[in-house]
């Protein structure tokens, strides 16, 4: 435990931070499978509204340093890919 008063009220941010980064990236990882769920159910529109979302999301999360910005592209990358292979009939 921390025993200058620095240190105990580094240790409240930290923990702050934490909480708050561990909020932003649950919201990642919901939005991704609501985007895989929508592409797997071949409906085009819906999927790309939420590919939308996620990557305004995922964009967020780098401008705020939660994530890196390497992997919000293999994230949104990934996500694209997936949908842009649904065929519509």
């Amino acid at each position: 435990m921390a025993n200058h008063k620095s240190a105990e009220k580094r240790a409240r941010q930290n923990e702050k931070r934490r909480l708050r980064n561990k909020a932003v990236k649950t919201r990642i990882k919901h939005i991704t499978k609501d985007v895989r769920l929508a592409s797997a159910e071949t409906s085009k529109e819906a999927a790309v509204a939420k590919m939308d979302a996620a990557q305004a999301l995922i964009d967020k999360a780098v401008k705020k340093g939660v994530i890196h910005k390497k992997t919000a592209a293999r994230k949104i990358s990934r996500l694209s890919k997936l949908v842009n292979t649904i065929v519509i009939f």
